[in-house]
């Protein structure tokens, strides 16, 4: 008997089954950079839904002359429940061109409403968009949007069909998109329906659905525009093939506003986290053996990353290049090659192979690889991931346990917030920074307080309000209770009803302190962009501002219907 024969004997060394990391391992700031696209990210999730429940959606008006001026209505018909989208299409400018809120200037504006778009609908959208703050929507409106094309892609994708040819793969596969979101506003935001009134038997019920279902219909439209263009610019146009409209997403830029997400909704990002650290953990538990399809799948999906990776032409600043990533995932294809045809890891049958796998390569990859490996686990055990993200949801809402203790809260965070009380917060540049709203701008900034002296601090400051909360604890007797004790320190009240209503999880603080100066910005912003949307190609901008691109490989409109069983992402590059 050999060391790789299938009948070798069963090593059992491994120990328990495998759990979900710690929060300790998981909320560092570099881990949560790393964090990949996966399942339970929020645009894969809808993109499986809408296949799954088949979801219609077909343009019913496109009335757009030759400048691109004009509307485009599409009907969006889900299982029970239907919805429209509103556009109105507007010549690109060539000045007062922004993605930021106080832009006056874009291509394309509009509303995602429930039911099917009426007159009224139609020229209430028409007459309150352009207002932006001095807007108001209709009652049944549930976001608004605006997107602007990138115009040297667009421009050139569009002559190129118009001539009759398709667009030059190594200019639109620098972007990967026609027209980017520079906002998408909802959850009561212009007098759009608040989340928390849509209920969980909504269409759109779940956190952030409507915004990625707006963001969808944002690329189905820029696909749409440019054929439609093309048609109008010569008879012999051709449209785009299906492969070029699903590699097609739509383009995406965030800054420093989602750190404030972050901290505002920590039982979200938790439920979040804690959907994919299980998924992970029940994938890594999965006994494997020769010819388990499971096998041959995973090895596929890793195959299709390397291609995507070694085809991507972003520009990458604080984060690993492309290449890198894929010479590292590279280095798993022989494992599981040997899983596959052996049924065993290092010469030695495994009960839990891929945990005994992850393990020996989180210590050889670099953390992106790492976590790509890891986000591709999660296809493994499709169905338990599913029911995970089916469940994430989380109130804003914190309170305080008044019955407490003062011993049994300073026992809570001598264990649980040992990371904060050790960092040290009298360094000079402990508190380089502070976070504030641009008067300007209308944005969130962080700025050098000696140069912003007058801004109020909008950030959360956990390490410092944790350690002089901590302080005060130790004034007072260990009996008293947290009612009485904030009586005289109702200053703590907001970290206390925090640290108690956040009690027994795991993954709702970053483990950071984001005045510091040697805090990475980028790094959060990338968590949400990345691991909460599911935006692909991330690159950096002056290490604060991520630009990448969504629904990058997902099916198109025309697929929803059809029972479509293609792959959802990392597409390969088109063939001309």
């Amino acid at each position: 008997m050999t060391a790789t024969s299938p009948l070798a004997p069963l090593d059992s060394s491994t120990g328990r089954r495998p759990l979900p990391r710690s929060g300790r391992k998981v909320m560092r700031p570099e881990t949560l950079a790393a964090m990949q696209p996966t399942r339970v990210s929020r645009a894969r999730a809808l993109v499986n839904k809408l296949v799954r429940e088949r979801w219609r959606i077909t343009p019913q008006r496109f009335e757009v002359d030759a400048n691109a001026a004009g509307t485009v209505v599409y009907s969006i018909q889900a299982p029970r429940q239907e919805f429209s989208f509103i556009a109105f299409s507007r010549p690109p400018s060539r000045t007062a061109r922004t993605g930021r809120i106080i832009g006056q200037a874009w291509d394309m504006m509009g509303t995602l409403n429930e039911g099917p778009a009426t007159d009224t609908d139609i020229a209430a959208a028409r007459q309150e968009l352009p207002k932006l703050y001095q807007g108001r929507a209709t009652p049944n409106t549930l976001t608004w949007c605006r997107c602007n094309r990138s115009l040297r892609v667009f421009d050139q994708a569009l002559a190129a069909l118009a001539s009759g040819s398709k667009p030059p793969i190594d200019e639109l596969g620098k972007v990967c998109y026609l027209m980017r979101n520079t906002g998408i506003d909802g959850n009561g935001t212009f007098g759009t329906r608040p989340f928390a009134a849509l209920g969980a038997d909504h269409a759109l019920g779940a956190p952030l659905e409507a915004q990625l279902l707006t963001a969808y219909l944002m690329r189905e439209f820029s696909c749409d525009l440019i054929e439609h263009l093309a048609r109008l610019a010569a008879s012999t146009a051709v449209t785009l093939t299906r492969p070029m409209r699903r590699f097609i997403g739509v383009g995406n830029g965030s800054a420093l506003g989602l750190i404030f997400f972050i901290h505002n909704h920590p039982r979200l990002i938790d439920a979040w986290i804690a959907a994919r650290e299980h998924g992970i953990a029940a994938a890594r538990a999965l006994r494997l053996d020769v010819g388990d399809p499971r096998i041959e799948r995973l090895l596929g999906l890793v195959r299709a990353a390397i291609v995507f990776r070694r085809q991507d032409r972003a520009h990458y600043e604080a984060f690993d290049a492309s290449a890198e990533v894929a010479a590292d995932l590279e280095t798993i294809v022989p494992a599981l090659v040997e899983l596959r045809d052996t049924g065993c890891i290092g010469g030695r049958r495994r009960e839990y192979p891929l945990d005994v796998l992850a393990a020996r390569l989180e210590r050889r990859l670099r953390p992106e690889a790492f976590e790509t490996l890891l986000s591709l686990l999660l296809e493994l055990v499709p169905d338990e991931v599913d029911a995970l993200a089916a469940r994430i949801e989380g109130e804003d809402e914190l309170s305080v346990n008044p019955s407490e203790t003062l011993e049994s809260l300073g026992e809570y965070i001598r264990t649980e917030y040992q990371w904060a009380l050790a960092t040290d917060m009298s360094r000079p540049d402990a508190y380089r920074y502070v976070w504030y709203k641009s008067r300007s701008a209308e944005e969130p900034r962080r700025g050098g307080r000696e140069e912003v002296p007058a801004a109020r601090e909008l950030g959360l400051d956990v390490c410092g309000e944790l350690q002089r909360l901590y302080a005060d604890l130790q004034c007072r007797p260990a009996a008293l209770t947290v009612a009485r004790w904030l009586l005289e320190y109702p200053q703590h009240r907001h970290m206390v009803a925090r640290i108690q209503s956040l009690r027994g999880r795991r993954y709702h603080t970053p483990l950071a302190n984001i005045n510091a100066a040697d805090f990475v910005p980028i790094r959060l912003v990338r968590l949400m962009n990345v691991t909460i949307h599911g935006i692909d190609k991330t690159r950096d901008f002056l290490n604060r501002n991520l630009r990448g691109v969504l629904f990058h490989g997902a099916p198109i409109a025309a697929d929803l219907t059809a029972g479509y069983d293609g792959p959802t992402f990392y597409p390969p590059e088109p063939v001309a």
